[in-house]
């Protein structure tokens, strides 16, 4: 099944696709639906120990922001409903 690699042109999210030669629907960006997206030269599947490593720092990365900006928005919401 061909998985390709997309950017949004409208968002800038990158993720991967399923794309069926049969699909007559354009693909969408999960992250803002929007449809002005380009495909990606995807790398080669392969499976080193140096692209795993990466690959764990880029998720790590990815967790630590999640949890930073979930930390502001809890701060900002108690602020924001402490004296009620």
């Amino acid at each position: 099944m061909p998985i390709y690699d997309f950017h949004c042109r409208g968002c800038s999210h990158e993720f991967e696709a399923l794309v069926r030669a049969h699909d007559t629907e354009p693909t969408r960006c999960p992250q803002c639906h929007g449809t002005d997206i380009e495909r990606q030269i995807s790398t080669f599947a392969v499976n080193t120990a140096e692209k795993r490593a990466a690959a764990v720092k880029q998720s790590r990365e990815r967790q630590i922001k999640a949890n930073k900006e979930k930390l502001v928005a809890d701060e900002e919401y108690r602020k924001e409903h402490e004296g009620h």
